[in-house]
């Protein structure tokens, strides 16, 4: 059926009709299948960044089309010119027309399909979806709502297909409509599509809890130049360390205890996905990570060339983190050396290990234990160029998506964020001093003022990143006790303030760093700063969350086959 309003839709009983944009999805109450309503941002925004990367993956397939036109057309010119005869007019006047570059996409795990029928609905260069899930209901679910948005097999191709198992050579192939449904194990279906021609152009994960298992067959199955989109809810084991052995089996890396564990989950994801693509000669290019809410949701675009699989290494690194003033060391796992031929001049890239560790046994800080995370991914977590397109596409198509004011606030603090890892508070460092939290610009033109970069992070209210070390994050704090005393009376000899106000004294002495600038900066007010965005998330509704998983009976249905 044509997309009609949701009064036009009669609802069965036991349904209720769930209605997001313009798709429309019914919700049986048996819980066949699981959605969550909160997760309509995340829906939103992997709806804006696909069209996006389509739009770039259209405009880089056109160029290359034009240049192999070129090319062509310059070499019948040098072989009329040596022949010196002319092809026929109707050659001479056939122009070829580039047709634009339709994807396929594939979602491992639809549940409901509003997210399939979503894509396919409002992504124009969409071909086609494949929606699977293992659950009979899910399917079941999927396809009666692929049917109400009129995304599934018209009726008269399914009569012709039931009518005649034989197909002539001049009749066209079946239409099977946008969204097509597939029932099974998501890896298996990955893992089929891993020859060249069978091949999709976007994978889209997003389970209910880890996306681990599907990691490797989703890097298999992507085209060169395909777009990977992760979403992992297991936050309880990427962003602590009450699981750190079952993070280490999920991910291969040992996750952070500190008030930056949000970031550090997304780069053990993305260090999980740089090393799968590695094992086949592909590496990552990280377009927008983002930690929201209770997930983290990634899009990586996926490229093969061995020489970039090559400089994944120096990409990679283990961190040392401070268990009292949550300061951290980066220990990169490799470098690259770039030497100079000296008569052609051809710069050639020499990979070499790493020297360290880059920190004694105790904090150089604080004198506390450090404890040692990671490996984790420690290059940019954003392409600052495609998340522009992402908020110029947002501009002018404010009106089809539902969350667009938080989508335009995230954006736009992620689009200024520095790529180097980790952000802090100032309140949770002005607590290690025991001090009055100065103000956020206060903090951030100190560091301008110092000659240091700083930037918001999307990942935290409040929060900043810095060039600077923590090392001169913690002088400009000393500076600011300077003029807002601390009653060391109320300190104890043996904590974290003391120790850490302890070695101004011993700095001071030998002239090792100046007093802190205080002066507002002016570019401590940044681009999301003057605007009044929505950067983070505003409670929905009551109780709301991950949701509760739906019942499908799968594991039932194994054992009572097994009998």
């Amino acid at each position: 059926m044509s997309d009609a309003g949701s009064s036009s839709i009669t609802v069965p009983e036991g349904f209720t009709l769930h209605t997001e944009n313009t798709s429309h999805i019914l919700i049986s109450s048996k819980e066949e299948a699981f959605l969550n309503p909160v997760q309509e941002f995340n829906r939103d925004l992997s709806v804006a960044c696909i069209r996006v990367w389509s739009e770039e993956l259209n405009r880089e397939k056109e160029a290359k089309w034009r240049r192999a036109q070129e090319r062509r057309a310059k070499r019948e010119a040098e072989g009329e010119a040596k022949t010196g005869q002319q092809k026929k007019a109707k050659i001479l006047n056939h122009h070829p027309k580039y047709r634009p570059h339709k994807f396929v996409l594939l979602e491992a795990l639809s549940a409901t399909g509003l997210r399939s029928i979503r894509y396919a609905k409002e992504i124009p260069l969409v071909r086609f979806v494949i929606a699977n899930d293992l659950s009979a209901s899910a399917t079941a679910a999927m396809k009666r709502n692929v049917e109400l948005n009129g995304l599934g097999p018209s009726s008269l191709d399914l009569a012709d297909s039931a009518s005649s198992s034989v197909v002539s050579e001049n009749q066209p192939l079946p239409d099977r409509g946008r969204v097509r449904i597939n029932e099974g194990d998501a890896c298996a279906l990955m893992y089929n599509h891993r020859t060249e021609k069978t091949r999709v152009d976007v994978v889209d994960l997003d389970p209910y809890g880890t996306a681990a298992p599907f990691i490797d067959g989703a890097v298999q199955c992507v085209n060169d130049g395909g777009l990977l989109c992760v979403t992992c809810t297991d936050l309880s084991v990427l962003a602590t360390t009450n699981y750190h052995e079952k993070c280490f089996s999920n991910y291969g890396g040992i996750p952070v205890k500190a008030e930056y564990c949000h970031e550090a989950a997304l780069r053990l994801v993305l260090n999980t996905l740089s090393t799968s693509a590695g094992r086949y000669g592909k590496y990552i290019e990280p377009l927008l990570c983002l930690s929201i809410d209770f997930y983290v949701r990634l899009f990586v675009r996926i490229h093969s060339a061995p020489i970039e699989v090559k400089k994944t290494a120096s990409k990679t690194a283990m961190y040392y983190i401070c268990q009292g003033c949550q300061s951290f060391y980066e220990q990169p796992l490799g470098r690259i050396v770039e030497k100079v031929h000296e008569r052609s001049g051809n710069v050639n890239l020499l990979f070499k290990t790493q020297a360290g560790p880059p920190v004694p046994q105790k904090c150089t800080e604080c004198g506390s234990a450090l404890h040692v995370a990671g490996p984790m991914w420690s290059g940019p977590l954003h392409n600052d160029g495609f998340i522009s397109n992402v908020l110029e596409h947002l501009k002018s198509n404010q009106d089809r998506y539902g969350t667009a004011v938080r989508m335009k606030g995230m954006l736009t603090v992620a689009n200024e964020e520095l790529h180097v890892p980790f952000y802090f508070t100032p309140s949770r460092i002005a607590g290690f001093f025991h001090s009055v939290c100065p103000p956020l610009d206060d903090v951030a033109s100190a560091l301008l003022n110092a000659g240091h970069t700083v930037s918001r992070s999307h990942a935290l209210p409040g929060s900043l990143k810095t060039s600077a070390t923590r090392q001169d994050v913690h002088d400009v704090f000393r500076s600011w006790v300077k003029k807002h005393p601390v009653r060391m009376d109320k300190v104890s000899e043996t904590s974290l303030a003391r120790q850490l106000l302890a070695k101004e004294a011993r700095q001071l002495i030998t002239n090792c760093r100046t007093v802190a600038d205080f002066t507002r900066h002016p570019r401590s007010v940044t681009q999301a700063s003057k605007v009044k965005l929505v950067r983070y998330q505003q409670n929905p509704a009551p109780n709301w969350g991950p949701g509760t998983k739906a019942d499908t009976r799968t594991k039932r249905k194994r054992e009572e086959e097994n009998e």
